[in-house]
């Protein structure tokens, strides 16, 4: 390969790893906006009795879902 050519992957390759490490800077802003969320969510009143709606309703879900798939 020719000198330039090499110079040229080698810049790409630099601005795929500048950009990588923003994408895991952000990843892990967003991953500390979610504890952070989840955390006063569980302060909040009524929090214990949510959830327990949630898993009923997702048990509903995949007992449907595992019914329409046999049906198939």
């Amino acid at each position: 390969m020719k000198e330039q050519k090499l110079i040229e992957m080698m810049n790409k390759l630099d601005k795929l790893d500048n950009i990588m490490q923003e994408v895991i800077k952000e990843m892990m802003n967003i991953r500390s906006l979610s504890v952070g969320t989840l955390e006063a969510l569980k302060r909040m009143k009524g929090y214990d009795k949510a959830i327990e709606q949630l898993k009923k309703d997702a048990a509903k879900d995949k007992e449907k879902a595992e019914n329409e798939g046999q049906k198939n």
